[in-house]
């Protein structure tokens, strides 16, 4: 063989070596789990509600004006803190709503969040149609069975969800549209704040249950965060419309202080890993410490209408606010797309001791 001719093909295998090595680098690796499976309300839901009779909808502009797919129903101009987990644990794509999701979609986890839903079936009913946490249980249960017909056998489902996470946050309309509205709800009149917390964690309990009875085993509970600095609350309840509204956020953190003892209860079940993710204080951090997370709006939203931006939330096609990315809420009673990288981030991979109890999302994808 001549010495050109040996050159060449050397050459031919070194070429053939970087394009193999660049195919291999750009290769996704696989998610750290192989599903996510979300319940909630309007913080979570990405267009469960847009074809339901609700005013709780968040089809249209300028919903979405920063996300890549336009209004698709998030609350928000752009990721929720669920598509920053998603991001996190390495899906290649969000995960989608239950309403636009069957059959082997399914596999990689759906969302059956509801704007207006909460723990009780009369929460939000004054906003119309939502799907309830029961419903969105119902909806997972009909999901399960398709896995099991898809995978085979219950036996391989099981084994499959075992895997999967599951994020629950439930509660906030609990309090937002029902306790703290004595206008279309007895419930305040009916119960002290611990009372409620009770009945709420009770019936909470119960459903969470069903969850782990149909395969849930790596478990997210969401603490419910600080409705009491909202714009709403602090254009209607704050003496200076800066002031927190302590009633309101006194009574959540009764709630929340109870669903940690549940996360503890779940863990004493087979197989079972609970954790809790302190949205409360994460937005307690955040709100106290604007500057260090790139913020310097905490008492308005970026898009409404009245004192605070908060009196009516964000109309169809209203011009935002052109800075959005200082703006720590994004509506009357949503967080930004700012607020929930930051708030997204810290439940994956907690940044304090207090962020998550007993471990962050990240260790429990681990396990």
């Amino acid at each position: 063989m001549a010495h050109g001719e040996l050159r060449g093909m050397l050459w031919v295998w070194w070429l053939m070596l970087l394009a193999s090595s660049w195919l291999m680098g750009s290769v996704r690796p696989d998610p750290q789990v192989p599903c996510y499976f979300i319940f909630g309300d309007s913080l979570v839901d990405n267009g469960n509600n847009n074809d339901i009779a609700s005013l709780a909808r968040a089809d249209y502009m300028p919903y979405g004006i920063d996300f890549a797919g336009g209004p698709t129903g998030r609350f928000g101009n752009g990721l929720t803190t669920v598509d920053v987990i998603a991001q996190l644990l390495g899906f290649e794509d969000f995960i989608p709503p239950y309403a636009a999701a069957r059959g082997r979609a399914l596999l990689t986890g759906v969302n059956f969040a509801s704007a207006a839903a909460g723990i009780r079936e009369e929460t939000g009913q004054q906003l119309g149609d939502r799907i309830s946490f029961s419903g969105q249980l119902q909806n997972y249960q009909a999901a399960v069975q398709e896995v099991v017909s898809i995978l085979g056998d219950e036996d391989s489902a099981a084994n499959y969800l075992s895997k999967c996470i599951f994020s629950v946050g439930m509660g906030s309309n609990d309090y937002l549209n029902n306790y703290f509205m004595p206008a279309f709800y007895s419930s305040s009149s009916q119960y002290t704040p611990e009372q409620y917390a009770d009945v709420l964690i009770e019936q909470y309990s119960q459903q969470i249950r069903t969850l782990y009875n149909y395969g849930a085993r790596k478990v997210v509970l969401m603490g419910v965060g600080q409705i009491g600095c909202s714009p709403n609350e602090l254009a209607q309840n704050s003496p200076n419309g800066q002031t927190c509204v302590h009633r309101i956020n006194s009574g959540i953190q009764i709630f929340n202080r109870k669903l940690i003892a549940l996360v503890d209860q779940f863990n004493t079940l087979n197989q079972a890993n609970f954790t809790y993710i302190n949205a409360y204080g994460i937005f307690e951090d955040i709100w106290r410490n604007p500057s260090k997370h790139g913020l310097t709006v905490t008492n308005r939203g970026c898009c409404g209408v009245g004192k605070n931006n908060g009196q009516i939330t964000c109309l169809p096609y209203q011009t935002p606010c052109p800075n959005r990315n200082e703006y720590l809420f994004w509506d009357a009673f949503h967080p930004s797309e700012a607020a929930n990288i930051i708030i997204g981030k810290r439940s994956y991979s907690a940044e304090s001791s207090s962020d998550a109890y007993p471990m962050d999302i990240r260790h429990l994808a681990q396990i």
